[in-house]
């Protein structure tokens, strides 16, 4: 004897039966990545003025080589990401470097980039000394200048490491490095955005793998990881800022 209707029956079942896990999104990330956002007052007090000047400030990667355009950049993707969280910001990112630049080039750049001044510099920095094979005490010693002189003018900085690459891992130690940003970063009380385990994360996880990835797809991958990098940096600075809210 049949109890109801095949429509009920369904729906019935549809509540018995465990969710479905959500698909996973190429750009997911593991929570505790993200978790250790440090507080980032001078951007909550932007933010909560409604505008916020952005500086980014690396070597080439901030342009976005192999992607389709420049507008899939990570920094362009960022600014994206920003204005779709906070639709009524003011907002501005201004991006500088170039190839090859290490840590003493990249802080000419921003000592000379302060007219006006940003609430926010996010320092890429980390793979060309490490493929230079750079000493890390040289790479301490320029980051704690210059993390000490956004310091002095209130100026929040995250610094971030180097990309993952499996030749790089193979030509070079890069802990040590990643020891360095690390240690440069707490003795000033700045962020440390983790590219090189996110990326790494991905490649492993057959997300986005560019040392792997087929010729004819390249340029999508570089781009796809331009959008993940963009993303996660809005999140990680939105997250530091409401830490620093919270602390008010």
């Amino acid at each position: 004897m049949r109890c109801c209707s095949p429509r009920v029956a369904f729906l019935v079942l549809a509540l018995l039966l465990p969710a479905l896990p959500a698909a996973a999104s190429t750009c997911d990330a593991p929570p505790e990545l993200l978790e250790a956002a440090l507080p980032l007052p001078a951007t909550e007090r932007a933010l909560a003025e409604g505008a916020l000047r952005v500086l980014v400030v690396g070597s080439a990667s901030v342009f976005g080589p192999g992607s389709s355009t420049p507008g899939h950049a990570w920094p362009a993707r960022l600014e994206a990401s920003l204005r779709e969280s906070r639709p009524d910001l003011r907002l501005e990112v201004k991006v500088l470097g170039g190839r090859g630049l290490t840590a003493a080039d990249m802080l000419m750049m921003i000592e000379a980039a302060m007219d006006p001044a940003p609430q926010l510099v996010i320092w890429q920095v980390g793979t060309v000394e490490a493929a230079r094979g750079l000493e890390p005490d040289w790479l301490a010693d320029r980051l704690a200048s210059g993390l000490g002189w956004l310091k002095d003018r209130d100026i929040d900085t995250v610094l971030m490491d180097q990309q993952f690459s499996r030749f790089l891992r193979a030509n070079a130690d890069v802990t040590a490095y990643q020891d360095t940003i690390r240690i440069a970063a707490a003795g000033q009380g700045a962020a440390v955005f983790p590219r090189y385990e996110l990326m790494r994360f991905w490649a492993d996880t057959d997300r986005i793998d560019l040392e792997r990835a087929p010729r004819a797809r390249r340029s999508a991958m570089v781009d796809q990881l331009g959008e993940c990098l963009g993303q996660t940096v809005s999140a990680f600075v939105l997250r530091g800022a409401a830490e620093a809210a919270k602390s008010r």
